[in-house]
């Protein structure tokens, strides 16, 4: 029976553009000089570095490990020295540097050696760790670490498994190529990730216009006894969007505050189960991607790109031509442009595209929004835009909030719609990174308040701590006198043959204290010859004299335990 397909509210067909990069099969990049292999390649945690300057690295080496659970691991593409662990630009809009292993390549690419493992064997756990430690992730472009999509809910069993074949963005066919090159090794894939989720079934979703994908998809998934369903999808953007072909295949509508585990789905991209088939069945991890190099190219192509790449090294491979201008990263859609050329290839590069004023003329000024509602119509996630647009740009992030700026995708259908040449998806990217920001700048001023407030209750507890025992002290003394003095009255025997202990002063004690400083002090003072003696002439030594004299004078009286304590001046204390 013929799968049923659903639709999605909103998307845009524009011109896809695939056909000049699917001329030639997937070529194999050349190995770089170097390589700049950036320690954070997922959505999660930066891999903590595990390599030093100067140390040799094998192809396959593990030189960044895993920080925490939301994470994964890096390795060396290649063998070589490593020349250093330092900032690296890297390929992303901003431009910033990362953590970055430079790699010398020593041409020889040799392999650390490799174990290979049997799935079914272990458990799903141990699985999902060698997953994490091979640095699987989603391929499509998020970059999400793929072991912990694979932990099932607890109280929704996962029915449905989607592969993910749509590759709906203009331009790009490295998903494409894949298919139609390696589709058993994608479908053997399939089958980990549906062994690991205890999937009922498996829909595997390509849109119509791949028809060559989808022939060599059906034909593995018969060859391999499989019962997955392989369904073309009506090609509309922003089909591949994981709740998008959720809904076309299966008909559940993902609400923003879930996710698609708890209505018993999971969504993974096809290159995505390539990698994890190479990882446990080749001992492979993640150490080189498919690429789509397109646009004002000579030779449009998909290439296998080690990761670490420099992009320079990539473009030179299409031959750009005269009036290349800049280059994306992702389709023309999501993309965006490459702050240099400097930057490597990594996990999410899915498409380099050579931008030239003919293919990518510059946009029209932006003008005030008519309120036509165009955006709202197109919006996959049923949002109202041009709401959001307002907001933003007023900068009322509370507002936007209410109005659901986060479930926006930035799709950029809004975008591509609008007739007065709005770049609604910058605003919306503006006023994310803006609460983003405040959240924080609140959250680190909670953090402070919260230490201040423990350092005030650590002060107070140790003062009453303090006073606590200055009273239990207190009381043993009175204790003490009460002890005593019941004892002479009721043995006045006792009190002529031993005499009772006097009671203590506390005023006497501390004025006994003060004398005895004093004395200490004075015989220091004399201990210690002048200084700056040598050279005085009579006068002064007779006015020294009399300064000595009267200090010697008064000397008795500051040491009398009745009389206050002297305080002699800095002048008298020696020195002319």
């Amino acid at each position: 029976m013929r799968q049923r397909l659903f639709g999605f509210k909103g998307g845009v067909k524009p011109p896809t553009h695939k056909a000049p990069s699917l001329h030639e099969p997937i070529g194999q990049a050349p190995l770089p000089a170097r390589l700049y292999v950036p320690l954070h390649q997922n959505i999660g945690g930066a891999s903590t570095p595990l390599v030093e300057t100067g140390e040799r690295v094998l192809k396959g080496q593990l030189i960044g490990a895993a920080d925490g659970w939301v994470s994964a691991a890096v390795h060396a593409p290649t063998s070589g020295t490593v020349l250093a662990v330092e900032e690296h630009v890297a390929a992303h809009p901003s431009g910033l540097p990362t953590l970055s292993v430079l790699i010398e390549a020593d041409g020889r690419d040799e392999w650390l050696p490799r174990t290979t493992l049997d799935y079914r064997s272990l458990a799903p756990e141990q699985v999902r760790e060698v997953l994490r430690d091979a640095g699987v992730v989603g391929l499509g472009g998020a970059a999400f670490p793929s072991h912990a999509k694979l932990t099932p809910a607890r109280a929704v069993p996962v029915n449905e498994l989607v592969i993910n074949g749509a590759e709906c963005e203009p331009y790009m066919t490295c998903d494409d190529m894949l298919m139609r090159e390696r589709a058993e090794e994608v479908v053997c894939g399939t089958a980990i990730f549906r062994h690991l989720l205890g999937a009922r079934r498996v829909l595997i979703g390509i849109e119509d216009n791949k028809p060559e994908a989808v022939a060599a998809m059906q034909q593995a998934v018969r060859r391999l006894g499989e019962d997955y369903e392989v369904v073309a999808v009506p090609t509309r953007y922003p089909a591949g969007g994981a709740k998008q072909l959720i809904r076309v295949l299966t008909g559940k509508e993902v609400p923003a505050s879930k996710r698609s585990t708890d209505l018993g789905v999971q969504c993974f991209n096809v290159a995505t189960v390539y990698t994890a088939y190479r990882a446990l069945v080749h001992g492979e991890p993640v150490i080189s991607r498919i690429v789509t190099l397109t646009g004002n190219v000579e030779r449009p192509r998909n290439w296998e790109v080690r990761l670490g790449t420099p992009l320079r090294d990539l473009v030179a491979l299409g031959r750009p031509k005269a009036d290349t201008e800049r280059y994306l990263m992702g389709g023309p859609m999501m993309g965006f442009d490459m702050p240099s050329l400097d930057a490597p290839v990594v996990k999410a590069t899915n498409c380099i595209i050579a931008a030239s004023p003919a293919l990518f003329p510059a946009s029209p000024p932006e003008m005030p929004c008519i309120r036509c509602g165009a955006c709202a119509e197109v919006c996959p996630h049923e949002l109202q835009p041009f709401e959001l647009y307002w907001f933003a740009r007023a900068r009322n992030f509370g507002k936007t909030q209410e109005y659901y700026l986060f479930d926006c995708i930035e799709c950029g259908c809004c975008s591509y719609v609008c007739p007065s040449h709005i770049p609604l998806v910058q605003y919306f990217r503006f006023a994310k990174s803006e609460i983003w920001a405040r959240e924080r700048e609140k959250n680190a001023a909670d953090a402070a308040k919260a230490r201040f407030e423990l350092r005030n209750a650590r002060e107070e507890r140790e003062k009453a701590e303090k006073a606590e025992r200055l009273a239990r002290a207190a009381a043993a003394r009175t204790a003490e006198k009460k002890t005593g003095t019941t004892s002479a009255d009721a043995s006045p025997a006792s009190e002529s043959a031993t005499p009772a202990a006097p009671l203590v002063d506390a005023e006497a004690v501390k004025k006994a204290t003060i004398v005895a400083a004093m004395e200490r002090a004075r015989a220091q003072r004399e201990a210690q010859p002048p200084r700056n003696t040598a050279a005085l002439s009579a006068e002064q030594q007779k006015a020294v004299a009399e300064i000595e004299a009267r200090r010697a004078a008064a000397l008795p009286l500051s040491t009398s335990a009745e009389a206050p304590p002297v305080h002699v001046t800095e002048r008298e204390r020696g020195g002319p």
